[in-house]
């Protein structure tokens, strides 16, 4: 997802953030902040203290209502729980604003297509936070996997975040780690295997997921999923089988700093060229719907 060149002017982009949490305060507010290709207008949440605690390093705007903050921007981004994403995200892109989007693009499929159709409908830019994508490694492992014979995958995400802390929040206890953590790993084989045709799950989401895909290729891949696993550090590997030899792809070495000025320069490009990336909301449906099909078939 790496962005070579943009057509830039001398203006940044007008971003107004909805949401406050640790998520907001840790990454979107700070990466919006920094420039020069954005500029962090307004906060929003729907705790006003919140909301000042997250603006005032960076001399933002605290915005009195959701419709304040759309006043003040042209491109809105979401850090908060699926539901209300899904809940709001339609209102800003009616009102022509761009979307910065989190994944899931909400708690279950009908409320992400609504998400879709309202960007579809209104024709305004759209793009997904999935952190990863905007690595350079994860740029080269794609890369690597074009034009490869891949007879099967093997992939997991793993971490014990849901276990205490600042993200074992209501939506990812409820929901668990396929909604969490799966439009990652879905995303990477649907992109470096090919297309997938077939999904089924088997497990708790809560606990371990299990997830088995057909592909276009004839391919098979597995992905495992957990948030509420004590391991030292998170776990995100995919393995490329076939008749070449193994192609890996294994996070424990980046750094994500590293994305956050690519995701932002990639998200300024599509708003001030209005040409979306391909992680879009489309993307994010598409990305939902895998996911629906899977719960459906885990027992």
């Amino acid at each position: 997802m790496t962005v070579t060149s943009a057509p830039w002017t001398d203006r940044p982009v007008e971003v107004g953030l909805v949401g406050a949490g640790p998520w907001a305060r840790a990454m979107h507010a700070r990466m919006l902040a920094a420039g020069p290709e954005t500029r962090l207008a307004a906060v929003w949440a729907r705790r006003p203290d919140a909301a000042r605690q997250t603006a005032a390093p960076y001399g933002a705007h605290v915005a009195a209502s959701f419709d304040d903050l759309l006043d003040r921007c042209e491109a809105v981004a979401f850090a908060v729980p699926p539901a209300v994403q899904a809940e709001l995200a339609p209102s800003a892109a009616r009102r022509g604003k761009a979307l910065l989007l989190e994944k899931p693009l909400g708690p279950d499929l009908p409320a992400a297509r609504r998400v879709a159709d309202a960007v579809l409908d209104a024709g305004v830019v759209s793009q997904l936070v999935l952190t990863k994508r905007y690595h350079p490694v994860t740029d080269a492992f794609l890369d690597a996997a074009r034009g490869r014979e891949i007879t099967g995958a093997r992939s997991c995400y793993l971490h014990g975040a849901f276990l205490g802390g600042d993200f074992a929040t209501g939506w990812r206890l409820q929901h668990g780690a396929l909604l969490d953590l799966g439009p990652h790993l879905l995303d990477l084989l649907d992109t470096a295997v090919s297309p997938i045709t077939a999904i089924r799950g088997s497990g708790d989401p809560r606990r371990w997921v299990e997830l088995t895909c057909e592909h276009e290729n004839g391919a098979v891949s597995q992905a495992s999923l957990s948030g509420s696993v004590a391991v030292d550090r998170a776990l995100t590997r995919v393995d490329l089988f076939g008749p070449e030899t193994t192609l890996t792809y294994d996070t424990a070495g980046i750094d994500h700093e590293e994305c956050w000025p690519i995701l932002r320069r990639s998200f300024a490009t599509a708003v001030r060229t209005n040409r979306p990336t391909e992680l879009d909301a489309a993307r994010g449906l598409y990305l939902q719907r895998l996911m629906d099909r899977a719960i459906r078939t885990t027992p």
